[in-house]
């Protein structure tokens, strides 16, 4: 028999039974379903944050923080007046404790680093119209570490930290209520903010829009520059506190082609940062966390879809072991007519596979089907404030990936019943009733 005749037998022979090989392809169906819509989802998330990292990120810049300690073998630390200042709540990226003025300037001396610049918190209460009345104030948040990296921008330009002047990247949602037309005519414009100072009087102070920042997962509220957090700051600063900083902002001097930071570079600096008893992590540093994370709940959903494949794998087994022992006499037949071996278990093994490929391919263009409408009802509801984001990203690759992956199963599960099948005595197979 030629192998063309037995791939054409092969998929006759499947539907033999049509109740029992559709039971069999359904349960397959449910593990290609999910394991096709896990796929989608862990490819739309990752690729969300792949897509924001290289809009917010230069790769030039390390956030520096104090060190966490777990020596506790020594007891205690004796207190030092001029050492570091514990914040009064505990900050998640530094452990309650906060940089000194002696911790920026060891970070200017380190080999690597080009300018240190302290990330100061700052409360602005308003944002208006310049000029504008009180029933045009609104609330504003603003991002602490607006200078870490850029703001994914709808028009306009990056903030320059360089600059005297006070400069704002406004959030898209603000164009209207401030009275722009569009992200266009906002450029340029001045907005006014209203802050309240350390001695508890209202202040103002304008800034110019120099650009209009999509809403963003990972960045929320407006960004400002340097010069205008420190007016801020310097404001709403208690007298006679020692300066103390959550996070500084280390911006790097690589050593690449045309200046780019490499990966020598931030280790380099990194080596440092550590010798000194402080931290530093790039953007996509603290991003692999939120993609580690989102990897182990696609895991985990995953695993789920592997158990459903699993239970198929014994219902494939048992489909074919009793297609060979109805077929016993049609097998000492084509045996006793010259076929192999080696023909034999190929026909049974060809058999799960394609009951194997119906199962995967039916279920991953159901998942498709489903999985795309959901993620177009999602994007244009309850995402719609993220745009760019694709919750379920069907790759083709990964589609395909998943089929294979289940035709191998299929194809595993059938290698007991193909044996035995294969290794039939042609003449008892005959006399079999």
């Amino acid at each position: 028999m030629r192998t063309a005749d037995v791939i054409t037998n092969a998929t006759r022979n499947a539907f033999r039974s049509k109740l029992r090989t559709t039971l069999t392809v359904l349960s397959l169906f449910v593990g290609a379903f999910t394991l096709t819509l896990t796929t989608a989802l862990g490819a739309g998330v990752n690729d969300y944050v792949t897509k924001q990292v290289a809009t917010i990120s230069t790769g030039d810049v390390l956030v520096v923080t104090p060190a966490a300690s777990t020596d506790t073998t020594d007891g205690p630390n004796a207190y030092d007046p001029d050492g570091r200042q514990q914040s009064a709540q505990a900050n998640p990226l530094g452990a309650g404790t906060l940089l000194n003025d002696d911790d920026l300037d060891a970070m200017r001396e380190m080999d690597g680093v080009d300018r240190v610049e302290p990330v100061r918190q700052i409360a602005v209460d308003w944002v208006a119209p310049s000029g504008g009345a009180d029933d045009e104030r609104y609330e504003l948040d603003v991002n602490p570490t607006s200078s870490i990296g850029r703001s994914d921008l709808v028009a306009g330009d990056q903030l320059d930290q360089e600059d005297d002047g006070a400069q704002i990247v406004l959030p898209e949602d603000y164009l209207g209520p401030l009275g722009f037309a569009d992200a266009d005519a906002a450029i340029g414009e001045t907005v006014e903010l209203g802050y309240t100072d350390a001695a508890q009087a209202d202040q103002t102070i304008e800034a110019q829009v120099v650009g209009v920042a999509r809403t963003s997962l990972l960045a929320a509220g407006a960004g400002v520059n340097q010069a205008l957090t420190d007016t801020i700051a310097d404001a709403q600063a208690i007298p006679g506190q020692p300066d103390a900083y959550v996070v500084a902002v280390a911006t790097l001097a690589g050593t690449g082609d045309d200046g780019a930071v490499t990966a020598s570079d931030v280790d380099r600096v990194k080596a440092q940062l550590t010798d000194a008893d402080l931290a530093g992590q790039t953007v996509e540093d603290q991003l692999g966390v939120i993609q580690t994370v989102i990897n182990g709940i696609i895991g985990v959903l995953s695993a789920f879809s592997v158990i459903a494949l699993l239970a198929a794998s014994f219902g494939i087994v048992n489909t074919l072991l009793m297609s060979v022992q109805e077929r016993t006499r049609e097998i000492g037949l084509m045996k006793a007519m010259g076929m192999s071996n080696g023909r034999v278990f190929g026909l049974f093994s060809l058999e799960a596979v394609v009951i194997g490929f119906l199962g995967s391919a039916v279920g991953a263009v159901a998942a498709i089907g489903l999985g795309s409408a959901i993620s177009t009802a999602l994007s244009a509801g309850p995402l719609a404030d993220l745009p760019g984001l694709t919750i379920l990203l069907f790759d083709p690759v990964n589609v395909l990936v998943v089929i294979l992956v289940i035709m191998l199963v299929a194809f595993l599960s059938g290698v007991l019943p193909a044996r035995r099948a294969a290794r039939q005595d042609p003449i008892d197979s005959l006399r079999y009733e």
